[in-house]
């Protein structure tokens, strides 16, 4: 083993016996919000990721695209988004006018979707929480083939 990989093993390995407010501490260094509903194994697990991303480099997208398609094909989970949703530059601005105001929602460097400080995971959640019900992300900013009522930037 290196002496790098060493070290990273010795430091997600102090994980567990951190306490909790060192490990959030280390937590809001990685990301930008903290979860809703926070379990330890949880909070280790995402910072362990994040240390050894930080260190050995992070996945391709390459690899995320092919570790996406394997586990929908031993999954009834469908994925999350369409390759055309996950391709949006960070910094890509969606535009959509609804209930007499202007919403805009902003990609983040992480793939999110910032809508009013929050970040959410899909435009599908991002429609939700504007409308109050279920809407496709995408139809809903106009991306789709079946309508355009958005727009982006």
């Amino acid at each position: 083993m290196s002496d790098q990989q060493g070290s990273i093993a010795s430091r997600i390995s102090a994980l567990s016996r951190m306490p909790i407010a060192e490990l959030w501490t280390i937590w809001d260094r990685y990301f930008k919000s903290r979860p809703i509903n926070p379990n330890r194994v949880f909070l280790e697990s995402r910072v362990a990721y994040k240390l050894q991303e930080e260190a050995l480099g992070g996945l391709s997208s390459t690899t995320r695209q092919r570790l996406e398609a394997i586990g929908a094909k031993h999954s009834k989970i469908k994925l999350r988004a369409s390759p055309r949703e996950l391709n949006f530059a960070p910094g890509t601005l969606l535009l959509r006018e609804w209930g007499e105001r202007e919403h805009k929602v902003l990609v983040t460097a992480e793939g999110l979707f910032e809508y009013e400080g929050k970040p959410f995971k899909s435009l599908t959640a991002v429609a939700r929480q504007i409308t109050g019900t279920h809407w496709s992300g995408p139809l809903f900013f106009g991306l789709s083939d079946r309508g355009n009522q958005g727009g982006v930037r």
